[in-house]
């Protein structure tokens, strides 16, 4: 990532383009929590291909559940199948009549099942925004890969808009997920289907190559994610398609026509130059984004609890309310 483009960037984020005192750094949580990351084995999952495949093998032979965990009060889980998969709705208990609508796409680099981190965001959403989650449990790799996830996540997007009618259709996704989004509306804009009202992008996973020289020495500061790891899980989930595939990196795929984007990454976050660039060419093409980058904050900060991360869901829930 050139400096230009940085500089580029930053003239469309408020948050990074505002004076030094309204930047001062991470807050005090928000650093003890960067170490304390850097304890926890998350890292090492991702050390090597081998470490991968390892993981993965360990999944096949004991899945994790994806049952909802922590949405707590007044959310209601109502749990159907569209086109094979398993969709959870959430909806307030006090009734949904009126409320807009939230698809959230979960990360886990396509070999990880949804959290309970994300089902608590979920539930959150739900209850302060007063909107209907549609959180799709998509396969994973290897036993599923972006050629066959990309067009059926699109597809249910598809329905999801014609059933909203004139109610406003978020699409939120972290990390892998965040990917899955970008690549589920491109396939609808080639088709010529309508676009959600927004797409909000947590720490997007858009470029599954991870080959930018610059990305060696983030992967040193980043206390979660190295690049052997995500190179493997990138390679898994493309599948017989190249990892340069739009469906794989929707960072190489077209921009224009898109939603309007709101984009959350860290400096601390191996991937967070592909977001600088995402914003770049998506504004290139006159789509509105607005890029939260902050300094020293890692990958999916935006969920975190710390300081920064509550700011980031405040503008979440405004975003899709």
């Amino acid at each position: 990532m050139s400096v230009a483009r940085l500089v580029s960037a930053l003239q469309f984020c408020p948050d990074i383009c505002a004076p030094r005192s309204r930047d001062p750094g991470p807050s005090l949580q928000s650093r003890g929590f960067n170490a304390l990351l850097g304890l926890l084995p998350y890292k090492q999952q991702l050390a090597s291909a081998e470490a991968v495949q390892a993981h993965v093998q360990k999944l096949a032979l004991a899945p994790a559940s994806f049952e909802p965990t922590g949405l707590g009060r007044g959310v209601e889980a109502t749990l159907t199948k569209m086109g094979g998969w398993p969709v959870y709705y959430t909806a307030p208990s006090s009734g949904h009549e009126g409320c807009n609508h939230v698809m959230f796409l979960h990360g886990g680099g396509f070999i990880n099942e949804i959290v309970p981190a994300h089902w608590r965001f979920i539930g959150q959403m739900t209850r302060k925004a007063r909107v209907v989650c549609v959180v799709p449990i998509y396969p994973l790799a290897p036993r599923a890969t972006a050629k066959d996830v990309v067009p059926k996540t699109a597809e249910l997007l598809r329905m999801l808009l014609e059933d909203a009618g004139s109610a406003k259709v978020t699409v939120v996704g972290n990390s892998a997920g965040a990917g899955l989004a970008l690549a589920a509306c491109q396939w609808l804009r080639d088709r010529g289907h309508r676009q959600p009202s927004r797409l909000v992008l947590i720490s997007p996973a858009a470029d599954a190559s991870v080959s930018r020289p610059e990305q060696v020495a983030i992967a040193a500061r980043d206390p979660i994610q190295d690049i052997p790891g995500i190179i493997e899980a990138g390679r898994l989930y493309a599948g017989e398609l190249d990892v340069g595939h739009p469906f794989v990196s929707p960072l190489k795929g077209a921009f224009r026509a898109l939603a309007p984007m709101t984009v959350f990454s860290g400096t601390r976050d191996l991937l967070y130059p592909d977001s600088v660039d995402l914003a770049e060419r998506a504004r290139a093409v006159g789509v509105a984004v607005e890029l939260h980058l902050l300094r020293d904050q890692p990958h999916n900060y935006a969920l975190m609890p710390t300081p920064e991360g509550r700011r980031a869901r405040a503008m979440i829930l405004r975003a899709v309310a």
